[in-house]
């Protein structure tokens, strides 16, 4: 077998953790608000400790995000935030402010250090200052072509380096965006961003002195004009992987379980079936996979160099799948399995189980909708307040039953 990079998954809150580690991820990257960019972060500093217990439990690591470019008055409240990280002990942390790294190295001089997309490093030069620095890891900026970490990872050989592979993209350089906290106040730093690279724009001319207002016509193409497709190099995952990096990195600190569990899984699947046969690798059924998933488009983005023209969408910047969640397996019984809701689900509906730790999927196609709660039977059944439905064993098809634990995923056509 080949040896493949660390695949790194995102988790926002615990059941991403738990979904991550069922899906096949190898290490977990998660913050805390105020910690890092994660102003919106739904996890506590406990649950990031379970998290981190269930990960080491199953041999997985995990880095603590620390990225945020601190101000002289957050320093004052360091020593609070050694005490968290004593307390959390990661496997890393991941930092981008200098001032912030010199600070790791004088209080916790043994924690290995990461350091963040946020530094923007694009060259073997800013690698090797990072190293100099005491980084044992180096993520890349997005904006680096193949060809470029190629020649980094030559120059960089003793140093871990680590790319994205999968996930949103920024109009700015790395995330380091300035309009969301010019127009809204929301630093996009501190994971805040109001995300106006989504907006739907219009140009108007104002007449000076009169204030009239005149919209500028506009061609098909002009009003989502900074709306990037999604990073997605999966197409390209043989050469990814030919190149020698240590780690693949998943975009997502806000993201659900469902995104999180089925995009670790695509690649878990992909990376796995590579490492047995590189030859005959075919990265087609895996970007079956992850079109399921409610994407703005996917792109490769600087991968070959300068973006490609699709690189955008200025259509929309709504999703262009036409699947979304069904919900989430979250208990099993010798009879049923209980399945708690993320859309709305009706009457001959037919919903596709994400299986862990295979490549093929199950679908069971619902006859009747049954309330777990008090197993009535309804013609649909909403989202929302933990609603979920039984689904008997027998509707299901024999072969995967035994494949469907808690946290198990599901979609359906939207």
């Amino acid at each position: 077998m080949i040896k493949l990079p660390e695949l790194l998954a995102p988790a926002g809150t615990l059941d991403a953790f738990k979904t991550a580690i069922l899906y096949g991820a190898d290490a977990i990257y998660a913050g805390l608000p105020g910690f890092s960019m994660r102003a919106r972060a739904k996890i506590t500093t406990e649950e990031v400790k379970t998290g981190i217990e269930l990960a080491h439990a199953a041999g997985k690591k995990v880095y603590l995000a620390f990225n945020l470019f601190a101000h002289d008055g957050e320093f004052a409240n360091m020593p609070r935030v050694s005490e968290i990280i004593n307390y959390l002990n990661p496997d890393a942390l991941i930092v981008a402010d200098p001032g912030v790294l010199m600070w790791v190295r004088e209080h916790h001089p043994n924690m290995p250090v990461h350091i963040s997309t946020q530094a923007n490093i694009c060259s073997a030069a800013s690698v090797k200052f990072w190293q100099a620095a005491g980084a044992s890891l180096c993520v890349l900026a997005r904006e680096v072509s193949h060809k470029e970490f190629v020649s980094i990872r030559k120059q960089c050989p003793d140093v871990k380096l680590e790319i994205f592979v999968h996930g949103a993209m920024c109009m700015a350089y790395s995330g380091r965006c300035l309009l969301s906290n010019f127009i809204t106040g929301r630093p996009a730093n501190r994971g805040a961003c109001a995300q106006l690279c989504r907006w739907k724009y219009d140009v108007v001319l104002r007449e000076s002195e009169t204030g009239v207002e005149m919209p500028i016509s506009e061609d098909a193409h002009g009003a989502y004009i900074m709306n990037s497709k999604d990073l997605c190099l999966m197409p390209r995952l043989a050469e990814v992987l030919e190149s020698g990096p240590d780690s693949l990195k998943i975009e997502g600190r806000n993201r659900s379980e469902y995104y999180v569990g089925s995009v670790v899984h695509a690649y878990r699947c992909a990376m796995d079936d590579y490492a047995r046969d590189p030859e005959h690798f075919d990265p087609r059924p895996y970007m079956e996979m992850l079109n399921v998933l409610e994407s703005r488009g996917y792109t490769t983005a600087f991968f070959d160099g300068p973006v490609p023209p699709d690189a955008h969408n200025y259509d929309s910047a709504r999703s262009t799948s036409e699947y979304h969640a069904a919900g989430v397996v979250t208990a099993v019984a010798p009879d049923a399995i209980t399945f708690e809701l993320r859309n709305e689900i009706k009457t001959g509906d037919e919903i596709v189980f994400v299986l862990p730790n295979c490549a093929t999927s199950a679908t069971v196609k619902l006859p009747t909708i049954i309330n777990v709660a008090n197993n009535m039977i309804l013609p649909k059944m909403s989202a929302g307040q933990h609603n979920s439905i039984k689904i008997p064993r027998e509707w299901m098809p024999a072969e995967y039953t035994d494949k469907i634990s808690p946290y198990t995923l599901a979609y359906k056509h939207k």
